[in-house]
């Protein structure tokens, strides 16, 4: 076992399979203490009667690690503090929670439902939100109790659907650019205590990606979580301190730092209808153009 994340406890919501997965296995060989989440629910939200987290749970005891499963509701805010809970009463301590539990409803803008728009913002941006709010707070009163920086971290997930933008994914899309942004701002508001907030853009062959598009094998192979997880088990360690704040795109063949809007091309304030036209036009065709889902200038 190796000693990256020794002795930390680390929370991995949606660890039942795919990256999360990956994550838990991972965290457990840098000898973290592992609470695995997962609601065992299918790739669009619907109960599978699986026990996903047991499973993964009880492969990371088999190896030798700890770790125990955990079945909460990330998008209940009352559940994710009973998970959160569950991690203190188990080991004592908290020193990581990563937001990594998702779902698809995929339809274009005009026939999404109401109900595909609810269940994707709830998961993503609902199940970052109240995991993070519960265990912030925590944090929050260990430092003001003892006087010391908790040395803590949250990792979120984001994703290329709401850097970049992908057709046939508004829901999906919006929750992760909510998560991009959430995660810089809490960055800013938990400095003080000793948390740092990062988020990672993943590209991974999993369960909620495969049949999207076809994809050659060495593509596939350069989308194992493999290829994702070590960088997310450094984020949780004591060693990414000075790191915070920052969304980094890995696997797929990339390993980058995202960088997020900026102010672009500017002019002169204009206060005519009649005037400004021109001027926005202008401005709009100097600006650097917005991306496709590889990062190239799509529009």
């Amino acid at each position: 076992m190796l000693t990256l994340c020794k002795d930390r406890v680390v929370i991995v919501t949606g660890a039942g399979r795919g990256i999360g997965r990956e994550y838990a296995l991972q965290l457990a060989r840098q000898g973290a203490r592992v609470v695995v989440n997962d609601l065992s629910v299918s790739r669009s939200g619907e109960d599978t009667g699986e026990s996903t987290a047991e499973a993964v749970a009880r492969e990371i005891v088999e190896g030798g690690g700890q770790a125990i499963a955990n079945h909460e509701n990330v998008a209940d805010f009352a559940g994710a503090k009973r998970m959160i809970e569950a991690a203190l009463d188990s080991y004592g301590a908290l020193h990581g929670l990563i937001n990594n539990a998702g779902i698809l409803r995929d339809r274009t803008l005009c026939n999404m439902t109401e109900e595909e728009w609810d269940a994707v913002i709830n998961v993503h941006l609902k199940g970052t939100f109240a995991p993070s709010r519960h265990a912030a707070a925590y944090w929050r009163d260990l430092c003001k109790q003892t006087g010391e920086p908790v040395n803590a971290r949250i990792v979120n997930t984001s994703s290329s659907s709401g850097l970049y933008g992908n057709i046939g994914q508004i829901n999906y899309g919006a929750a992760k650019a909510g998560i991009a942004a959430m995660t810089i701002i809490a960055a800013r508001e938990l400095k003080r205590y000793g948390v740092t907030v990062n988020a990672i853009n993943p590209h991974a062959q999993t369960r909620m990606t495969e049949g999207i598009r076809e994809r050659s094998a060495e593509e596939i192979a350069a989308r194992h979580p493999r290829w994702i997880a070590p960088a997310v088990a450094w984020l949780a360690s004591a060693d990414s301190h000075d790191v915070t704040g920052r969304i980094f795109e890995l696997g797929g063949g990339h390993l980058a730092a995202m960088e997020g809007w900026r102010r672009g091309p500017a002019a002169d304030p204009i206060d005519d209808a009649g005037r400004i036209g021109p001027v926005m036009r202008e401005l709009a065709q100097r600006a650097r153009r917005n991306v496709d889902m590889k990062g190239h200038d799509l529009d």
